[in-house]
């Protein structure tokens, strides 16, 4: 089981009509990370062992300074416990 759930909310520091490219761009590499994710409105929370997970903040940090942004704001959420936690442990109530 993962150790680690890690939810990053992601602000580059772009022009408002870039923001969304921006994002979408980081969401692009969670999503080809494998990594279970859920992609929501304000955050996106991610499952796995959580050196891999800070691996995936840095590199999102990376995509944003390749597309432009001089500063990124990163809003991050750790739940951490070496016996392991799910995302599913979390919401699996909540879904249909």
């Amino acid at each position: 089981m993962p150790n680690a759930n890690l939810s990053l909310q992601i602000l580059p520091m772009v022009p408002q009509e870039q923001v969304y490219g921006v994002v979408d761009k980081v969401i692009s590499l969670i999503q080809q990370s494998g990594l279970k994710h859920i992609v929501g409105p304000l955050e996106t929370s991610i499952e796995g062992d959580l050196t891999e997970l800070l691996d995936l903040v840095k590199k999102a940090q990376d995509i944003c300074v390749a597309a432009g942004a001089n500063r990124i704001v990163s809003v991050i959420k750790i739940d951490y416990s070496p016996d392991g936690v799910s995302i599913d442990e979390k919401i699996s109530k909540y879904s249909k």
